[in-house]
């Protein structure tokens, strides 16, 4: 089985969405109280929840037709965003490690897109 290129459009687009969720769940996280009234009107909470809910469908409907092993890895991908994310919306900073990190997570994308070519 191969993976098509909409497939990894797909999942790709749902990480994107999920680091945008993310936000929302930090956002949301500074608002909480020992209330479940706190929980019910919190509406970055909810956006980020709901957001996390739009990108799995992104992704169910990605792995519809590709392979596991590859499209999952696809996923990490949204860490990408996310420090980027953080960075304009909450001011954390950029350090050597967390890029060190992202590299290693990107180079592993790569090998696993590299690992399903058929040789000859």
């Amino acid at each position: 089985m191969t993976t098509p290129l909409s497939s990894i459009a797909l999942v790709t687009f749902g990480s994107f969405i999920g680091s945008f969720s993310a936000l929302g769940l930090k956002a949301g996280s500074k608002r909480l109280q020992r209330n479940l009234l706190s929980v019910l009107t919190n509406w970055p909470l909810a956006a980020g929840i709901a957001g996390y809910l739009v990108s799995s469908v992104f992704f169910i409907i990605g792995l519809k037709n590709g392979e596991l092993s590859i499209l999952f890895p696809m996923v990490s991908t949204g860490y990408v965003w996310t420090m980027v994310w953080s960075r304009v919306f909450f001011k954390e900073p950029f350090t050597r490690g967390k890029f060190l990190g992202l590299a290693l997570i990107l180079a592993g994308c790569v090998l696993l897109g590299l690992g399903t070519r058929q040789p000859g």
